[in-house]
Order: C-alpha cells, then structure tokens, then sequence
C-alpha cells in the first residue's frame, strides 16, 4: 500500500480506480482526514506485478466530463521504486468544476464594462 495526500480529493472514493497509461493498476483502499496538515490522506492498493518509481506523480482525474474519478499515476525517472508504506510526495488535487465556474464568472464580472 501506498499513500499520497492531497488538498483536495473532490469526489473519490474508496474502491476508486488507479490508472497508469489509462490502464487500472491499483485500487483506493482508504481515505482519512489528516487533521494535522489539514489535507485528505489517500492509501492505494497496487497491484504486486507494477512498480513504480519514487518521483511518480499522483494526480485525480474524472472520467469524461462528469465521470467517476480516479488517480492516475505519470511515472518519473527515479531507479527507485515505491515500496508499502512510501508517501508520494508530488500529486495534484482534484479539479473542481464548480469552482472553475464560479472563479470564470467572477472575472468576467470584474471586467470593465464594454470589453
């Protein structure tokens, strides 16, 4: 098992997918609340047979517009590999659309009029 925190994980869930290459690798085994750093802590389940080095990056994807979300591993370069246990230190969070919409509609509100 592996972990990655996130600051935010929009709408994964556990028994979500985890892709390298579009292809299911792993699966989230759990998902807590690190009321320490105040970020999601995410514990994936890969399988045995992938390994994946160190510098991979973690990031969580949806499916089509408004598909299920998943986190997809781009791999790095390190000669080291993830063992059980490892944190992956570089991930990106979810992207959340409605925050997209709203921060659109917020500069388009803030621009001068008659541009």
């Amino acid at each position: 098992m592996v972990q990655a925190k996130f600051d935010n994980i929009g709408g994964l869930k556990v028994r979500a997918a985890v892709k390298s290459a579009g292809v299911v690798v792993g699966r989230v085994s759990e998902i807590k609340f690190d009321a320490e750093n105040y970020v999601a802590m995410v514990s994936m389940q890969i399988d045995t047979r992938y390994r994946f080095p160190r510098d991979t990056f973690a990031t969580i994807n949806t499916s089509g517009l408004l598909g299920e979300q998943y986190v997809g591993f781009d791999v790095g370069g390190d000669t080291e590999v993830l063992k059980a246990g490892d944190t992956i230190k570089k991930t990106q969070s979810a992207v959340v659309l409605e925050k997209l919409i709203s921060q659109f509609m917020f500069n388009k509100a803030a621009e001068p009029v008659g541009k």
